[in-house]
């Protein structure tokens, strides 16, 4: 009867996915097994990509097939005309100068762009009117957390609008931009490049314009010894210059491929000298236009010039082969029920913080974890005391806050009728 009455006669039994809630000892694993942005990891950590990672074979593609058809068809001709060995020399320069371009192409893509850490919690309120919703949910308050969307900094004596990124978490630095492609705030973000599958941010900026500015000299030493190739073939056979071309048909095809690649990478090329010159990114470039009003950044040529090329790049802020437990890397604790909740449920509390989606969340499931933390809570009574009200069967007050953020009160009512029943019935 007495067993009955309490109901604290045995632990309950949970199921298995509630024990892995409860469990908060995760696996010991490594950052980049647990990373919330959308990149790519190879090499046990050591390289990164974005998402779009297949499109730099592409690249790769585009750049080493005319090089070999080069190579192959084009260079051996010249090998014979010209002597003292400049005609090898030639063959040796294109390979060594693909070569380096595709090392710096890996070194654009492979590597940390300047990806800002998410932060564990939102900023703490500068002031005592703005809440937060750590602070909303560890109080159990039913106001819409608010976060001052954009606050002022000072930029060399100009002000500066920051945003807040709701999905990391944190005021951006200047000149930082959250990429959609990859899911992460990068230090002054640049563009996400497709052809490179990565984005171009204050740790890679350096080598993407050498790769750039490589590509194009490498498309214009292709384009202007194959024409070499031809008027050498115009002057052999007295020929005019279409002959030329049908009997040279690769060098043809790869004076058109270059000469449209070097406008392509050339423009692309003088576009980012330009913005180097100005200290300026193609974000804030399409952006802000700061040809209309003053630049912050902007120390004169010879400064901007020494700032991306001379200067040491920092350090990664991100340590992806570091070791963490899962349930502290992956989601936010909380801490309103006294102890860490489960990674399943901080995730779906937070997921307004986190830009996450929402997943539905089974009664039978709160019901193991509302017994767990009942057990805790409730204390047996003195056989003859009365009951009141408000007996230590009550749901408390933290798993009423759990409940309304999934909306499922209204099924925690009606249990505590029915224990109400049980207990004041015969």
């Amino acid at each position: 009867m007495q067993g009955k009455m309490y109901g604290v006669s045995r632990a309950p039994q949970l199921s298995d996915s509630n024990r892995r809630i409860i469990d908060t000892n995760g696996p010991s694993k490594k950052i980049y097994q647990v990373w919330r942005g959308s990149n790519r990891f190879f090499l046990g950590g050591r390289l990164i990509f974005g998402p779009d990672v297949r499109s730099l074979v592409f690249t790769v593609f585009l750049i080493v097939i005319p090089v070999i058809l080069f190579t192959a068809f084009v260079s051996q001709r010249l090998v014979n005309e010209f002597h003292h060995d400049l005609g090898s020399s030639i063959i040796a320069i294109a390979v060594v100068f693909t070569l380096y371009d595709i090392c710096i192409l890996l070194l654009t893509s492979g590597r940390d762009p300047g990806i800002i850490p998410r932060s564990a919690h939102p900023p703490e309120p500068e002031d005592g009117g703005v809440s937060t919703p750590s602070a909303n949910w560890a109080g159990n308050q039913g106001t819409v957390p608010t976060i001052p969307p954009t606050k002022d900094v000072l930029v060399n004596g100009i002000v500066v609008k920051v945003k807040y990124c709701q999905t990391c978490m944190l005021y951006r630095p200047p000149r930082c931009s959250h990429c959609s492609i990859c899911n992460n705030c990068v230090e002054r973000f640049d563009h996400h490049c497709p052809w490179v599958g990565q984005c171009i941010g204050k740790r890679n900026y350096r080598f993407f314009f050498i790769f750039i500015s490589s590509t194009t000299f490498l498309c214009l030493y292709v384009f202007a010894f194959c024409w070499v190739n031809i008027k050498k073939i115009m002057h052999a056979y007295d020929c005019s210059l279409w002959r030329a071309f049908m009997k040279s048909p690769v060098s043809g095809i790869l004076i058109v491929y270059t000469f449209v690649a070097a406008w392509f990478v050339g423009g692309l090329t003088a576009f980012h000298l330009y913005l180097i010159c100005t200290n300026q990114t193609t974000y804030e470039n399409f952006r802000y236009r700061y040809d209309w009003k003053m630049n912050p950044y902007n120390h004169g040529c010879t400064r901007n010039l020494m700032e991306i090329f001379f200067t040491r790049i920092p350090e990664s802020k991100n340590n992806f082969r570091a070791r963490v437990t899962e349930d502290s890397s992956t989601f936010n604790p909380s801490l309103s029920m006294g102890r860490v909740l489960s990674p399943e449920i901080a995730k779906t509390s937070f997921d307004v913080e986190m830009g996450g989606k929402r997943h539905a969340v089974a009664a039978e499931e709160f019901e193991d974890i509302q017994n767990q933390f009942g057990l805790e809570r409730c204390r047996p009574q003195p056989e003859h005391s009365d009951w009141s009200e408000k007996g230590n069967w009550e749901i408390t007050a933290d798993i009423q806050a759990l409940a309304a953020e999934f909306g499922m009160e209204h099924g925690f009512k009606d249990r505590d009728r029915t224990h109400r029943g049980h207990l004041i019935g015969p």
